[in-house]
């Protein structure tokens, strides 16, 4: 699944082509993704003009006068802008057609799932989307803290990284990048969150905004089914030190680093340098 990284790569690639213009058409070749698409899709984004191109956690909106277009990339979706007449292709679900400007044929945005486990969905004007109402700060603001993440981990017996990828506490921290924050801060992930101190969860803090600020810069961690806007894979995959890397060498000490199933994903850890 393109985590947040991944997905604020897609925002920054998009927004440039998006902001400022009108959507002329939707073209919707199937009812639904991994729920119905609601008709204001269709009804009212035609005519509007896209204000903001927002990302809260993994969803992506696309902000006008008439409400918001609210998107999720699932397990395998992509967004991207290509010229107005590029043929679809199997899993081409859904067109937002740009107004075209002086001297070209006009741009489509293009939403690409083959799993459908991707969503559209639309957030009214002067609301918040119900999937969005609970969802914890963003792990980039100033909301999101060392004292944070021990004042939420008090008297919880679930594992630290459990915790950490928990949206309630801090949005957007997947898998990947939870099993790496957790390395760089040397917290075993197995560790009970209620038992870690507020000194150690300053640092997971900082650690987890450096490295998704780095993933983001570097254009966000290749994945099987991802591919950045642009076309080109991201690189911060080969800065990985402990994910995917059980049986290997831990790049600090040596150790071979280890894995383990928790909170049905897999996790990876070095056992001497985590704790």
């Amino acid at each position: 699944m393109p985590e947040l990284p991944e997905v604020e790569t897609t925002r920054r690639g998009i927004a440039p082509y998006l902001v400022g213009r009108r959507v002329r058409v939707v073209t919707l070749r199937r009812p639904d993704l991994r729920w119905p698409i609601p008709r204001e899709i269709a009804e009212r984004l035609p005519g509007q003009r896209i204000d903001a191109v927002e990302r809260r956690a993994k969803y992506l909106l696309l902000h006008t006068a008439a409400g918001s277009a609210l998107l999720h990339l699932g397990m395998s979706g992509s967004l991207r802008v290509l010229p107005a007449d590029t043929p679809p292709r199997r899993h081409d679900h859904v067109d937002i057609r740009l107004e075209a400007q002086p001297g070209e044929g006009g741009l489509i945005l293009r939403f690409t799932d083959p799993r459908r486990f991707g969503s559209l969905l639309w957030q009214a004007p002067g609301t918040i989307h119900p999937l969005l109402a609970a969802l914890g700060p963003e792990p980039l603001g100033g909301e999101f803290t060392g004292d944070t993440l021990w004042r939420a981990s008090r008297g919880r017996t679930a594992a630290v990284k459990t915790f950490l990828m928990d949206s309630h506490v801090v949005v957007g921290v997947g898998n990947i990048y939870a099993s790496e924050a957790l390395f760089a801060a040397r917290i075993d992930p197995r560790r009970a969150a209620g038992g870690i101190s507020r000194a150690r969860y300053a640092r997971l803090a900082t650690e987890v905004k450096l490295l998704l600020a780095r993933a983001i810069e570097r254009g966000g961690t290749t994945l099987r089914d991802f591919i950045s806007p642009d076309g080109q894979p991201g690189y911060f995959l080969r800065e990985l030190s402990v994910y995917g890397h059980a049986g290997e060498a831990c790049p600090v000490c040596g150790t071979v680093v280890r894995q383990v199933t928790l909170g049905q994903r897999s996790t990876f850890w070095c056992p001497r340098c985590q704790h």
